[in-house]
């Protein structure tokens, strides 16, 4: 059984793992230097030799090394970062410099659905879309047992949909994607805008950010939520609606067995997973008369990107 290393370098933090068969038997981790493309490198390159160390006399068969940002389709260079500092960065390159291991970069939300794909929620479908709810959306695609990259290896910017006309000004430089509408950074911002409204349905909202909104965060409308709050309820129900009725719209053109909800906010479980299936169940084109996919949440947790990135070097070593 084949051990390999899975690495995730987020805008904070580059987690690490050694991985046998999707289960991980070792961590590492270090901060992310985010605006020295160097340190970065060097910063992989220490969380590499330490699960080199552990794993003693056994093979390691490569290093998968997901990433924030457009990869290359031959998992060779970092096209772009909205959080790192890597334009056109041979980041492949510079790890080979500094280690004997084969190493492949993949994206981050590519990975996670690998590894979703292979070890959890997904595993009993060939076909699979993973959407990936936190600061923004993200996705990944498997089609048929392969992921899917385009023709230049940045397929599945699924968050950067446009689902509003002239609407919100994304990070991305247009108006109205979909992750302004259903992402963690929405689910804050409407929070935010009810704590500032003085309605007295937001009291235990203000309550939460002793009445400054700029405190409030999304765990906290998650604890509420899950506490009664109907204005927090209602937050996370809007939240899905949007996420269900995008889903649905992505049902419409890559028809997946299963769409998997992952992400640092579907620890909302089913206050936002609920609200998504019904709104899915209600847009999706041509329902009564096609199979209804799966609306799943993902398993892997924050371990998903690790166990994706390494799984990818491990299928690679068998020639899958």
């Amino acid at each position: 059984m084949s051990l390999a290393i899975g690495v995730d370098i987020g805008g904070t933090k580059i987690a690490g793992a050694l991985v046998r068969e999707g289960v991980v038997l070792e961590r590492a981790r270090v901060e992310t230097p985010a605006e020295d493309v160097d340190a970065i490198a060097e910063a992989v390159v220490d969380v590499l030799d330490q699960l080199q160390g552990a794993a003693g006399d056994q093979e390691v068969v490569g290093a998968g090394i997901a990433c924030a940002g457009f990869v290359d389709r031959e998992g060779e260079t970092i096209l772009f970062s909205p959080n790192l500092a890597w334009r056109d960065e041979p980041l492949r390159a510079r790890l080979a410099e500094r280690t004997d291991l084969p190493v492949r970069l993949e994206n981050d939300a590519n990975a996670a659905a690998w590894g979703e794909f292979r070890h959890g929620a997904g595993r009993e479908h060939r076909t699979m879309t993973l959407i990936t709810v936190g600061t923004g959306i993200g996705g990944g695609v498997v089609d048929d047992g392969h992921l899917l990259r385009g023709s230049s290896g940045i397929a599945a910017e699924i968050g950067h949909l446009r689902v509003v006309r002239d609407g919100l000004r994304c990070g991305c430089g247009n108006r109205g994607c979909w992750e302004q509408y259903a992402s963690g950074s929405a689910l804050v911002r409407e929070a935010r805008e009810l704590v500032r409204s003085g309605t007295p349905m937001a009291g235990r909202l203000v309550e939460a950010c002793g009445g400054d909104p700029e405190r409030l965060e999304g765990t906290d409308v998650t604890r509420l939520a899950e506490e009664g709050d109907p204005a927090a309820e209602e937050l996370l129900h809007e939240l899905g609606v949007w996420l269900g009725e995008g889903a649905a719209s992505l049902a419409a053109v890559l028809d997946p067995g299963a769409i998997v909800i992952g992400g640092g906010v579907s620890a909302a479980g089913d206050l936002l997973v609920q609200p998504a299936q019904r709104a899915f169940r209600r847009q999706l084109t041509g329902r009564g008369h096609r199979p209804w996919p799966d609306v799943l949440l993902a398993s892997l947790g924050n371990d998903a990107g690790v166990i994706g990135a390494a799984t990818i070097m491990s299928d690679r070593a068998r020639g899958r």
